[in-house]
């Protein structure tokens, strides 16, 4: 078998952290922003190195729990979580998935809960961490983009102090106080090189990531793409099975079935940029509507070109709306330029979102699925080769995908339906 390729944690974080801010540029490094503030925080605190590590995670995570752009935007301007749902519970709920991150799981399910309302002691059971990561949240909130951070420093500093005493405890304010009285903290926290500053220089540096977590994690991030709605709980699961059974009968290798897998997951990333009321809409799509949804396939891939060792599977998973005549999208690409695992991904997409079930219709029966993918093929947008595979095995790969599919939609129903 051959040896999978380690992926830095901290890379991997930082750009899937990034992906969850692509909706708007009031959003933009908002999770990282949040992550270098409760870093130096708890630098400042002299907190253990694991305790650290679980903090900035937290932090560079906080907001997995937001599902939609509406949603996030509510949460930037304070809107009631009542409105959406209670994003911090979700968070926490998804973080649990991942055993290493059970710290950091906890902290982002508290990272809304005033100081006032507990009255514990700061010293206990990550308490300190919990008030750091929502200051941190707190204070970028208070960031107004487009004017130079300098100017403001005065006035968000003035504005932490208030709350010290009711939503902050008074120690972590003092830390802010010490910590934020240098330009350079400032400066740092809104440079436009936030990404390779904590790429450089923050925790987890030499931490690596094997294939299990990669899947893990990857798996989460399928997730939040899906549970921002009823209409596609479901399809990166989907998308990911029906990849990884047709590239197991094509003949890839086991590492590249398992990096098919992966790219399926995480095919939809750039439709964190979309809003629900696109993604969701009954009718036609408007000329701007439908331009902004061609968008999302490049933003899967410039988001996951920046992981060191992901290349292939940034190109499998962005690359599935191409077609062999060059006239797909984003990138036009030509035949040529696919490789065969982004060939299996473009057939296993187009598979998916015809013969699986949405809540407005059912999927599409067997003949009819058949007779368009034959079509696809016999037009050149499709590979032939993997398209017969498809059609002459369609039962086992319609029942793995189905599998997959609901084992995603209990998770979906039990945890996240109600509140959508």
């Amino acid at each position: 078998m051959e040896r999978y390729k380690p992926i830095s944690l901290l890379n991997l974080l930082l750009s899937l952290s990034e992906a969850m801010d692509l909706a708007g540029p009031e959003l933009v490094q908002h999770q990282q922003r949040t992550a270098f503030v409760a870093w130096e925080l708890g630098r400042a605190a002299k907190l253990p190195e694991a305790r650290l590590e679980q903090l900035f995670y937290a932090a560079l995570l906080h907001d997995i729990g937001a599902l939609s752009v509406e949603e996030k935007y509510s949460i930037l301007h304070g809107v009631s979580e009542a409105e959406f749902g209670d994003h911090s519970a979700r968070g926490e709920v998804l973080l649990r998935k991942l055993p290493f991150l059970g710290d950091a799981a906890s902290l982002v399910g508290d990272h809304h809960t005033n100081w006032e309302d507990q009255k514990y002691t700061i010293s206990e059971n990550l308490n300190l961490e919990r008030q750091i990561l929502q200051l941190a949240d707190t204070l970028e909130r208070s960031v107004t983009r487009g004017t130079y951070i300098l100017y403001q420093q005065k006035d968000l500093t003035e504005r932490v102090n208030e709350m010290s005493g009711t939503i902050l405890h008074p120690d972590v304010v003092e830390l802010f106080n010490a910590v934020s009285a240098r330009e350079e903290f400032w400066l740092d926290m809104t440079s436009r090189r936030l990404y390779p500053l904590l790429l450089n220089s923050g925790p987890s540096r030499r931490i690596e990531v094997g294939i299990e977590n990669l899947f893990q994690i990857a798996e989460i991030f399928a997730n939040i793409i899906d549970f921002r709605s009823r209409f596609t709980s479901t399809h990166s699961s989907g998308v990911s099975a029906s990849a990884t059974m047709i590239a197991k009968m094509f003949g890839l290798t086991e590492s590249e079935v398992v990096y098919m897998e992966v790219a399926g997951y995480l095919h939809d990333l750039g439709k964190l940029a979309i809003p629900n009321s696109i993604l969701e809409k009954p009718g036609v799509m408007t000329m701007a509507e439908f331009s902004l949804m061609r968008s999302h396939t490049y933003y899967t891939y410039s988001v996951l070109n920046t992981i060191g060792g992901l290349q292939q599977i940034a190109e499998w998973g962005a690359y599935h709306h191409e077609r062999l005549d060059g006239s797909g999208y984003p990138f036009h690409c030509k035949a040529t330029e696919l490789s065969i695992g982004a060939r299996i991904m473009m057939v296993a997409d187009v598979f998916t979102a015809m013969a699986e079930d949405r809540p407005y219709r059912k999927g599409m029966v067997r003949e009819e699925v058949t007779r368009i993918l034959k079509d696809f093929a016999s037009r050149s947008l499709l590979e032939k080769r993997i398209v017969d595979l498809v059609v002459d095995n369609y039962q086992e790969v319609f029942f793995f995908m189905k599998q997959k599919q609901n084992a995603a939609r209990e998770f979906y129903e039990s945890q996240f339906a109600t509140t959508r």
